[in-house]
């Protein structure tokens, strides 16, 4: 501008112990962002890290006395990213004005631009602690803490699928015409498909092709269309340390509208024994034995009017569906896309799950 006072650009402060999370977020761009989101008339500092490698990364951002987390994808995007996070983002805003335990959606940002070709979105910070890493606060000291922990992983899964999903604007979310109907077909072509990996020698999981049998021979003949997590278990829940009870669950980037059944039975399918390899992180092994099977499953059924006669056969599905999910992982794993040592050890719990489920058909 001749004659006058160049444009004074404002500047954010970065407070990162993380090395390169300058590369995920370029600060000024998401300052300015957020002050056109009305989220922020101030200057926005980045916090630590809280997840990264190769999944969605989470870094703690504060602007005046406000915390947030911004949630976006991994430094090196993969085909799916950016729409997987829509998805999470449309599902947090639908379920803003119900029950369900989640950390609220402050803003979303849908356009690859503004990052450099990653969506992102920001939401509250949720107090709490993950499970499936350890125990916190109260849960440490008092079983009967612990008990109510456990109860309410099963009680937050009733309470999501009681949400009427075209009420929030989920309708066209998702098929879920036929959806218990091609699980099997689904999930064996998939199976099938890790064949094309280099050094794999195809699938070593004994009983799964009598697993898909049995499924396909014994599936409910009637259920009733939901909000379907995808993946919840102990990993995927944040709980309160005072209480124990679930604060917000998370990872929502699996979420359709299916059979919300399937969460119960995946929780199930999941839950810590402590009589050998656990699904999950050891963590949990401190959580084994403090409620059983039919503990979750009455509270879930306080909370729902579904038909739980069937409980086994979801449980089966988890099975099934998780250990074909985690043998993927060792297929790569063997052609050198993967860890060969995360490759092993999810190939070890696939025949785990696969034992768990053999135990429920007697095949």
């Amino acid at each position: 501008m001749a004659g006058g006072t160049p444009p004074r650009r404002r500047t954010a402060e970065v407070r990162s112990p993380d090395s390169g999370v300058e590369d995920l977020v370029d600060v000024a761009a998401l300052q300015d962002w957020m002050q056109s989101q009305g989220v922020t008339d101030g200057p926005v500092r980045l916090g630590e890290t809280l997840g990264g490698g190769t999944q969605n990364v989470l870094i703690k951002v504060r602007t005046g006395d406000r915390d947030m987390v911004l949630r976006r994808g991994p430094r090196h995007l993969r085909p799916r990213t950016n729409d997987m996070l829509r998805r999470e983002m449309r599902v947090l805003e639908a379920l803003s004005g119900t029950e369900v335990p989640h950390a609220r959606l402050i803003a979303a940002c849908p356009d690859e631009e503004v990052l450099g070709g990653a969506v992102f979105y920001l939401m509250e910070e949720v107090d709490g602690f993950n499970p499936a890493v350890g125990l916190s606060g109260a849960a440490s000291r008092s079983l009967d803490v612990r008990r109510h922990l456990c109860l309410s992983t099963a009680a937050a899964a009733a309470t999501l699928a009681a949400v009427d999903h075209e009420a929030v604007g989920l309708g066209d979310m998702g098929n879920p015409t036929g959806f218990l109907e091609r699980q099997v077909g689904r999930w064996r072509s998939e199976l099938v498909s890790y064949s094309s990996f280099a050094g794999y020698d195809g699938p070593d999981l004994p009983g799964v092709e009598a697993l898909g049998d049995w499924l396909d021979d014994n599936r409910p003949a009637q259920w009733r269309p939901g909000i379907l997590h995808g993946d919840y278990h102990l990993a995927n829940v944040l709980c309160d340390h005072r209480t124990g009870s679930v604060a917000a669950v998370v990872d929502w980037e699996m979420t359709t509208i299916g059979d919300p059944l399937l969460d119960l039975g995946w929780l199930l399918a999941t839950w810590p024994r402590g009589d050998g390899p656990e699904i999950l992180s050891d963590g949990v092994r401190a959580l084994a034995g403090v409620v059983d099977r039919d503990d979750l499953v009455r509270e879930y059924a306080e909370r729902s009017t579904r038909d739980l006669s069937s409980v086994d056969w979801y449980v089966v599905l988890a099975c099934y569906k998780l250990a074909i999910v985690q043998e993927g992982t060792y297929a790569r794993a063997c052609a050198g896309l993967a860890p060969r040592e995360v490759g092993d050890r999810l190939h070890a719990g696939s025949l785990v799950l696969l034992a768990r489920a053999r135990e429920i058909t007697g095949t």
